[in-house]
């Protein structure tokens, strides 16, 4: 058996790793898949040429690099089941956080939760994504990664539209301690989620801070809390249709990532 050694730029959240799985699922001669989301690293066990590996990966677009590739006598045993589990543990996490966000944003006239809630929605539509994605032929992965795609653009473009309508037609003030304390939620989410999927690595796997901060969604949550704080000390709703307006462009940078997976 061979032993790969991948590092990957742009590999920073939990998304990221299972677009890579739902990638990496049509090579039938690879055993494991070990990530180190920390440190940007993929250990793949395999039977195949490492370069197909390597090409399959940078169609994703995430800079990519085979660091090495080396014989390997490890007893390396299938986590199908844990990893299953895990995904419907920060699927649901998501999916409610989904529904929280989008309700507290629209009581509260946040763009900046609504995006975040959508940003959610988007994780959600990942882990969903692999879940459904398992025992099913390429072509119904294929059409179920294109739809999810076709959905998140629609969505993302459609609160880039209302951001604009807001903007120049709109004065209303958003509840900027609703953001505040929903963003502070959220973020605790996804601190939990990260958790769950590393500790599916190892059991002396930790969370580490600079991991953390790493992580897209955190950065979104930090920022619409920011957001907030800039709303309430200048009495402007600038702030929130800036942070709405930059998390509805990375909701559309991931749907064209799913999108290419039904290429």
């Amino acid at each position: 058996m061979k032993k790969s050694l991948f590092h990957i730029n742009k590999m920073d959240c939990p998304s990221e790793e299972n677009l890579i799985r739902m990638k990496l699922d049509g090579h039938e001669t690879i055993v494991k898949l070990d990530f180190k989301i920390e440190d940007r690293e993929l250990t793949v066990y395999h039977d195949e040429n490492d370069q197909e590996i390597l090409g399959s990966l940078d169609s994703l677009a995430l800079d990519t690099e085979l660091v090495k590739t080396e014989e390997t006598d490890e007893k390396v045993e299938s986590d199908a089941k844990l990893q299953s589990k895990l995904l419907w543990q920060v699927l649901i996490i998501n999916f409610v956080f989904f529904v929280l966000e989008m309700t507290f944003g629209l009581v509260s006239n946040s763009m900046g939760l609504v995006a975040d809630s959508l940003d959610m929605l988007s994780d959600s539509f990942v882990y969903a994504l692999s879940l459904f994605a398992v025992g099913a032929v390429v072509a119904k992965k294929k059409r179920i990664a294109k739809f999810s795609g076709y959905v998140q653009i629609l969505l993302a473009l459609i609160g880039i539209t209302e951001v604009f309508r807001r903007y120049f037609f709109e004065d209303d003030m958003p509840d900027y301690l609703t953001m505040i304390i929903v963003s502070v939620f959220a973020l605790i989410a996804n601190w939990l989620c990260l958790f769950l999927l590393q500790k599916s690595k190892s059991e002396e796997a930790h969370m580490k801070a600079s991991m953390i901060f790493t992580s897209n969604d955190i950065i979104i949550n930090a920022g619409v809390i920011l957001a907030g704080i800039l709303v309430s000390i200048l009495t402007d709703r600038l702030p929130d249709l800036i942070i709405g307006s930059v998390v509805f462009v990375i909701v559309l940078r991931g749907a064209f990532r799913i999108l290419k997976l039904a290429k």
